[in-house]
């Protein structure tokens, strides 16, 4: 479970995060949907602990993430815009790597397995990475926090870039991690994929929660409509 509470965040005089009230369920999908600079990555970053919020609470996973950041990131997948990984190593090698950093320990076929799981192709795990499209490089970039039984997923902007094909098959993997159980926040500017994924929406600007709405109660045009009315208030 994720939950923020009266979170404020500034740089420098200039408001980053302004009084964010949320909450996402165990099971559930919240896309956040903002402009440049309106606040989602930092958010993230707070989640992470890697930034201290100025004033409110962040708690992971019910962990106070202000006060115990290392527990809270035990229990936290976060994928990037770009994953990196270890280029000249195959995708079964960076996640026994990053597995073994956090002191677990596989075998082959469990690796494989996650891999499976994870949506990337058996003919690709013994392959380089260097090799890999964008899609397949994120694949393995969740199968590593779905291998250390990840609790809450951050996703910022992880769309980005990917194909249709591509994109559809991280939208169908969320959704199965969700159904597992899993926390997911998902920072985004693509509308039509939040609206497809999420089951939940928030829209950011200038680092304030402005509207927050259920994906089924919006078809994408709508959400699309909105979302502009907004960024031009």
């Amino acid at each position: 479970m994720i939950e923020l509470t009266k979170v404020n965040k500034s740089f420098k005089g200039n408001t980053a995060v302004q009084n964010l009230t949320l909450e996402v369920k165990e099971g559930e999908i919240l896309g956040l949907l903002g402009a440049n600079g309106a606040g989602k990555s930092t958010t993230i970053n707070m989640l992470l602990g890697f930034l201290k919020p100025d004033s409110g609470t962040v708690n992971v996973h019910q962990v106070d993430v202000n006060r115990n950041a290392r527990e809270a990131r035990q229990f936290i997948g976060y994928i990037p815009e770009n994953v990196n990984l270890y280029p000249y190593l195959s995708g079964i090698e960076n996640l026994d790597y990053f597995c073994r950093l956090a002191g677990l320990k596989y075998s082959t076929a469990e690796l494989q397995d996650f891999l499976n799981t994870c949506g990337l192709q058996s003919e690709a795990h013994h392959k380089k990475v260097a090799d890999y499209s964008k899609g397949m490089r994120q694949k393995v970039g969740i199968a590593i926090p779905y291998a250390k039984k990840a609790k809450v997923y951050l996703l910022d902007e992880p769309a980005s870039g990917l194909d249709p094909l591509a994109s559809n098959e991280l939208s169908e993997l969320l959704k199965k991690l969700a159904a597992e159980g899993a926390t997911i926040l998902m920072a985004s500017h693509d509308i039509f994929r939040v609206r497809e994924v999420c089951h939940r929406i928030g829209i950011l600007k200038k680092g304030e929660l402005v509207k927050e709405i259920r994906s089924e109660d919006v078809s994408a045009g709508e959400l699309e409509t909105l979302y502009l009315e907004f960024m031009k208030s």
